[in-house]
């Protein structure tokens, strides 16, 4: 008998506000590489490698869909889909999506739903507790993954496991407990039946069908008809935008985890598998510091960072120097735009710094300076009235869409690389050092035909210069504006 696969479902739609500066809503953090070389998406993938896989599901927000793309792209995947939510509803609607699609052909995959912003140390356990559970998950149970505790964290939901004495590595799941109080949680802590709820599930598509369509069927009706309503576009699944809006937002855990124990007449079995793996939902700065690499004086540093008489911190530089003196559990976050500083024991607040910033309009709530578009990305280097300033990176083979400005002209100037140039009737090619000038209201497009990325300098004048002064007669990638 082969070995059954599984179909990985990984979340990837949140936009983790508590991590700003560096996680934006358009480009949030299990986009970011913020423990390696490699974002917390890959990192999610990369830790999969060697279990029987089917075509992972990546559910994801439109807003993110180039960039996401890009990532699995580089992680040289055979196959995946891409499914987009057209607003954000949740993991309930998400997950209920992905199970509708995996199961379209009449299939009844096992799926290990995954969120995409975790942090797992021991990879290799990970995979032996997917192992463990995928049995129980083919007979029909639903099968969660529990955090061994280390301290009485208050931060958490927790899930209640009995022993099974005919399953040694698995146990029966009791209850599921809301987070606690300090006392609450060192009474969890110590009576050894409780684990840290890591939001990790896996089940046959049709389990969770059923469980949601009996707890939450308005859910299941709305995905529905968005699933039945999606289109493909590209590398993309387009889910039905009007189905998809009407869904009600709600978690997998209040949607169905919660009142799945209680619900004896659905049959359904509901087991736990625990892990004691260097688990992290990297949810803060705070967090993020215990599970990244630390010095002597128990230090966390990325970037280039000088630190005297200083313990306990998380200091990271993205764009410049940073320097600090007698600092003691603090936080400090350098990007190109914008600086947190805050102590290690206040970053769950950085959230309503994110939503004064955006009732005050503020652009970096939004978008990093440096901005990802599907050809490569640009960086804003400068601006002032009727000017600004940008890099632009065009990957090799990329093109820019053929468009026209009212309200601004534009220079460019190359480099590094080969410039294909379409300047109204003219097309012109650029080498490095050579420039052109794109009048206002004539239509133009900017192509990278060689084989090394493309790098230019543009300068852009005139009386408006917001990104949304674009007109687009053509595009490769399917934008209209």
């Amino acid at each position: 008998m082969s070995e059954p696969q599984l179909v990985p479902v990984v979340l990837s739609g949140g936009s983790g506000t508590r991590l700003w500066p560096v996680s934006r809503e358009k480009h949030p953090k299990q986009l970011q590489p913020l423990l390696g070389g490699e974002s917390l998406l890959q990192n999610t993938l990369r830790r999969l490698e060697g279990l029987p896989l089917g075509t992972p599901i990546i559910v994801s927000n439109q807003e993110y869909r180039f960039i996401t793309a890009e990532q699995l792209r580089q992680l040289g995947l055979a196959d995946w889909t891409l499914l987009l939510e057209p607003v954000g509803r949740n993991t309930a609607p998400a997950l209920t999506a992905a199970a509708l699609y995996a199961a379209r052909h009449g299939a009844d995959p096992v799926l290990l739903a995954t969120p995409a912003d975790h942090h797992v140390r021991n990879a290799e356990a990970f995979r032996d507790a997917v192992r463990r559970g995928l049995p129980e998950a083919e007979r029909g149970a639903v099968v969660t993954f529990g955090i061994v505790p280390d301290r009485p964290e208050t931060g958490y939901g927790y899930i209640e496991a009995r022993a099974d004495t005919d399953r040694s590595a698995v146990r029966v799941l009791a209850a599921f407990a809301e987070k606690p109080d300090l006392a609450t949680a060192q009474a969890y802590l110590a009576g050894g039946h409780h684990l840290w709820n890591s939001g990790i599930f896996m089940l046959r598509a049709s389990v969770w069908l059923k469980a949601i369509g009996h707890f939450a069927p308005e859910i299941l009706s709305a995905c529905r008809k968005a699933v039945n309503g999606a289109h493909h576009d590209g590398d993309f699944v387009r889910l039905d935008a009007a189905a998809f809006a009407a869904s009600p937002a709600d978690s997998i855990d209040y949607a169905v985890m919660e009142n799945l124990p209680a619900a004896v007449e659905l049959g359904i079995s509901s087991r736990v598998i625990p892990l004691d793996v260097g688990w992290s939902d990297v949810g803060a700065w705070d967090a993020l510091w215990q599970v990244i690499d630390r010095d002597a004086d128990d230090n966390a540093v990325k970037g280039d960072v000088w630190l005297e008489d200083s313990h306990g911190n998380l200091v990271i530089a993205e764009h410049g120097l940073v320097a600090c003196i007698g600092c003691e559990d603090m936080v400090v976050v350098e990007t190109a735009d914008a600086v947190l500083i805050a102590p290690k024991s206040r970053t769950q607040e950085v959230k309503r710094i994110v939503g004064r910033l955006k009732a005050a309009g503020r652009s970096e709530v939004d978008l990093h300076r440096k901005v990802h578009r599907p050809w490569g990305w640009y960086d804003g280097i400068d601006s002032g009235e009727r000017f600004h300033v940008k890099r632009i990176v065009v990957r090799p083979g990329a093109t820019l869409s053929l468009q026209m400005h009212h309200h601004r002209a534009e220079h460019w100037v190359v480099v590094r690389g080969t410039a294909k140039v379409t300047r109204g009737d003219e097309i012109i090619l650029l080498g490095e050092n050579e420039s052109t000038y794109i009048p206002l209201g004539v239509k133009h497009r900017l192509e990278n035909p060689g084989q090394i990325p493309l790098e230019i300098i543009e300068v852009q004048s005139g009386s408006y210069l917001g990104e949304d002064d674009i007109v687009r007669f053509e595009d490769n990638y399917g934008r209209k504006q």
